[in-house]
C-alpha cells in the first residue's frame, strides 16, 4: 500500500521509497502511431536518449512527431522503486521522473535536434514542477546513452542557460547523467495523446530560442 508524501517536492532517499515489483509492467511493445516496437532490440544504426520534460503525454508527441524519430516510450526514470507504477509515482514516494524514451536515426535526425526540442518544449528552470503540474515526477533531465551524447547535453545546458538567464530566467535545474534504468509506463500512457486527442497536454515552453550552433560546439 502506497501513502501521499508529505513533500512531493522532494526526492526520497533509497531507504524511504516504495520497494516496488520485480515483474515489469506489461505493455503491447508495439508503437500505436507508427506502428514500430517500443522495445529493444530497434534496427541496427539506432540511438536511444531518454528526456523528461513534464507530464509525459506531451512530451512524448513532440519527439514522435519529430522526423528520423524511430519511436517512443514513456515511462519512469532516475528513482529508487522498482518497476513502479503511476500511482506510485504520483504519490513522490518513488523517486521516479515521468520521461520519455527516444529511439531515432542519427542519420535523420541529429541529437543536437532532439536537445533544441527538448530545451524549447518545456521550462527547464521550475525545478520539481511544469507550470501547474507539481511534483518530483515532473523535474526535468536528460538521460544518455554514450558519451557524446552526455557532452553535447552538457554544452547545450551551457549555450541555453546564458541565452535564458540574459532573458531574465534563473538558472537551469535539469538534470544530466548517464541513464538509468527505465520502466515502462502502463499501456494506456503510451502514445496518450494520439489514442484521447483532446487529452491534457501541460507542456510549455519559456519561449526562448535555443542557439542552434552553440549546442554542439558549447562555445
Amino acid at each position: 500500500m502506497w501513502f501521499m508524501s508529505p513533500n512531493k517536492l522532494q526526492i526520497p532517499s533509497k531507504e524511504e521509497a516504495l520497494a516496488g515489483r520485480d515483474a515489469p509492467l506489461r505493455i503491447s511493445g508495439t508503437h500505436f502511431v507508427n506502428g514500430n516496437p517500443m522495445k529493444p532490440p530497434f534496427p541496427d544504426g539506432m540511438e536511444t536518449a531518454i528526456f523528461a520534460l513534464g507530464c509525459f503525454w506531451g512530451a512524448e508527441r513532440l519527439f514522435w512527431e519529430t522526423d528520423g524519430v524511430f519511436s517512443t516510450a514513456v515511462g519512469y526514470v532516475a528513482g529508487h522503486t522498482l518497476n513502479p507504477t503511476y500511482e506510485e509515482v504520483c504519490s513522490g514516494r518513488t523517486g521516479h521522473t515521468e520521461a520519455v524514451l527516444v529511439v531515432f536515426d542519427p542519420a535523420k535526425v541529429s541529437f543536437e535536434t532532439l536537445l533544441r526540442r527538448f530545451w524549447e518544449g518545456h521550462d527547464p528552470t521550475q525545478g520539481m514542477r511544469q507550470g501547474n503540474d507539481i511534483g518530483t515526477q515532473y523535474r526535468s533531465g536528460i538521460y544518455t546513452t554514450s558519451a557524446a551524447q552526455y557532452e553535447a547535453a552538457v554544452a547545450s545546458k551551457e549555450a541555453y542557460e546564458a541565452v535564458l538567464t540574459a532573458s531574465g530566467y534563473t538558472g537551469i535545474t535539469s538534470q544530466i547523467i548517464e541513464a538509468p534504468d527505465f520502466y515502462y509506463a502502463e499501456e494506456y500512457h503510451q502514445q496518450y495523446l494520439a489514442k484521447n486527442p483532446g487529452g491534457y497536454c501541460g507542456l510549455g515552453g519559456t519561449g526562448v530560442a535555443c542557439p542552434t550552433g552553440l549546442v554542439a560546439t558549447g562555445e
